[in-house]
């Protein structure tokens, strides 16, 4: 399974139908979600590639990844979906995401936390690093997307 290419950042919790700006389930922009299938490759890889820098800024101050080829294993061992392509810190998301409540050594999996991180429960941390990705996106979009937004919107009303 974990060779099948993911064809979208969408894990099937969109809060853009809601009104949300930035998706809390994926964190791309409302924008991104509704256009997705009109992006060329281009497009979707520079969305692609801002949500990976964003999480793997967040994973990497709270873990770190000492083998990635273990991980990877792990990963296919256990069928979780991933982006081989991606950086294993994108890795160790999914893999928390989606087995926080089964995981009992990290190491087993080529990863340990950190120490300030060390007394944490992996269902803490996991919606730890959600809530934190969740926030760099949308200090993103506030910084870079919405003001080119009221930009074009002002131009288009003269």
């Amino acid at each position: 399974m974990s060779s099948q290419r993911i064809k979208t950042p969408c894990v099937g919790l969109c809060s853009t139908v809601y009104g949300d700006l930035v998706c809390r389930g994926c964190k791309r922009f409302h924008h991104e979600v509704v256009n997705w299938n009109l992006y060329g490759d281009e497009q979707k890889y520079a969305v692609w590639r801002r949500l990976e820098i964003l999480l793997v800024q967040v994973m990497a101050a709270k873990l770190e990844v000492f083998d990635p080829a273990r991980l990877r294993q792990q990963l296919e061992q256990r069928s979780i979906r991933f982006a081989p392509e991606q950086s294993p810190y994108c890795w160790a998301y999914q893999l928390i995401a989606r087995g926080a409540r089964l995981i009992n050594q990290l190491d087993a999996y080529g990863m340990v936390l950190l120490p300030e991180f060390r007394d944490w429960t992996l269902p803490a941390l996991r919606d730890a690093i959600d809530r934190e990705f969740f926030l760099l996106s949308e200090a993103h979009y506030q910084r870079y997307i919405a003001p080119s937004f009221l930009r074009d919107g002002l131009e288009g009303s003269d």
